[in-house]
């Protein structure tokens, strides 16, 4: 299947988008970790976020959705141990936060999924959980899934890399409180992605957790904790908002987004900073957070604390004026896709020189003409090709059900630019 995006002059648009897919990741681990009954409102329901609450529920807790409304009735920390293995699809998330979880279960737990996920690194967690006392181990014999988890974590400390990924961390801090003797995490060097362990520390202390840490160097989650049940509102997912705001930015038009403000603790809410430097106008009012789009001129931006946006930034490099240096991504070669890779090519179908680098991409602005995108099932990468297509003649996306992984609505949304 294919999705054709026909060109259009300036968008204007006022959007109430869907909830954040890293709160409701996490939100609904601490609401099934928890004692009782929690609610959660504007949660996101796609797949990646639908896998970790079949998950949640094959280890025991109770979930019931309500279009964006979800109940979810928590287990006190006492996980059953499933039957089967559980499946995690293509959700990197999903395995590496439910890894860390569900070695809390007694007995020995199953996680696999999809091709692709199986081809994505776990060893680091896998050894900081064995050092914490679980079992812990790939049953691929290369450190990546299938893994099986469960019984012995007893806590105490770790030590773990942050070039790979922040998730590591994140599933160590979710179980600490958990785990009889607390979890200590000490990373060693520069921590990638460091605000979406802002955001796990956010939703754990509003279930009732306390931590201590030291920078992005040390972190401590006492033991002997307990989640407490609540109700819980979800924001808008800053990721999703890029798409928008990027749409604005490329055809001098301009997007607000409603339900989001600059105190987000999101990581991707400072493509606004990127946006300006490449050349919009940026307003925070009532009305809610507003791009105005202008000539783009090239930057070069290290986008560590915002991988995600990599594509997106990408994209719009094709169509500024000058050159456009990514740095500080290198881990993107293992998400969904090798992202790196995926954008270089695209953009070459679209006859812009762009260009792999040691931890990025350099890509040269020109006039970007029409192709058929590839979307390698990434999400992310349908959703920044398909801002090209409203400058760029003759774009079509191929698999645009892809993006069902994080943002199921997106095309319905995107039809309102249009």
């Amino acid at each position: 299947m294919q999705q054709e995006i026909k060109p259009t002059g300036p968008v204007q648009a006022i959007l109430t988008l869907p909830g954040s897919k890293s709160f409701t990741h996490r939100a609904l681990i601490a609401a099934a970790l928890a004692d009782g009954d929690s609610l959660l409102t504007h949660a996101l329901r796609a797949e990646d976020t639908e896998l970790t609450a079949q998950a949640l529920m094959q280890l025991g807790a109770g979930l019931a959705w309500q279009d964006a409304l979800v109940v979810v009735q928590g287990v006190r920390g006492r996980w059953r141990t499933p039957e089967e293995p559980i499946f995690l699809g293509n959700s990197g998330t999903s395995m590496r936060f439910l890894t860390a979880v569900a070695a809390l279960a007694d007995g020995p737990v199953t996680l696999t999924g999809a091709p692709r996920l199986c081809q994505r690194p776990m060893g680091e967690l896998l050894a900081a959980l064995r050092d914490l006392g679980a079992r812990a181990e790939s049953t691929s014999h290369h450190d990546c899934p299938p893994v099986v988890v469960g019984g012995g974590l007893r806590g105490g400390r770790t030590r773990l890399s942050g070039a790979t990924s922040s998730q590591y961390l994140s599933a160590l801090l979710l179980v600490g409180p958990l785990a009889p003797q607390g979890v200590a995490v000490e990373v060693t060097g520069e921590l990638v992605s460091r605000p979406y362990v802002d955001i796990t520390l956010e939703v754990m202390g509003s279930f009732g957790i306390s931590h201590y840490r030291e920078g992005y160097r040390f972190f401590e989650v006492p033991g002997g904790q307990s989640y407490q049940a609540r109700e819980y509102v979800i924001e808008a997912d800053a990721s999703s908002a890029s798409y928008f705001w990027a749409a604005a930015a490329l055809t001098g038009g301009r997007v607000t987004v409603a339900n989001l403000t600059t105190e987000s603790a999101q990581g991707d809410i400072d493509f606004l900073a990127v946006l300006a430097r490449l050349g919009c106008q940026i307003s925070s009012t009532d009305e809610g957070l507003t791009v105005m789009g202008g000539p783009l001129s090239g930057i070069e931006v290290d986008m560590a604390n915002m991988p995600d946006m990599a594509p997106t930034l990408g994209v719009l490099a094709a169509f500024a004026q000058g050159e456009t240096r990514i740095t500080g991504v290198a881990h993107l070669k293992h998400k969904e896709s090798d992202r790196l890779a995926a954008v270089a090519r695209e953009l070459g179908k679209m006859g812009i020189a762009a260009a792999e680098t040691s931890d990025g991409l350099l890509i040269q602005g020109g006039q970007p003409r029409g192709a058929a995108i590839d979307t390698y099932q990434d999400h992310r990468i349908a959703m920044s090709f398909a801002v090209a297509g409203l400058k760029a003649s003759g774009t079509v996306i191929n698999d645009p059900e892809c993006v069902a992984k994080s943002f199921p609505d997106f095309w319905e949304y995107f039809g309102r630019l249009l």
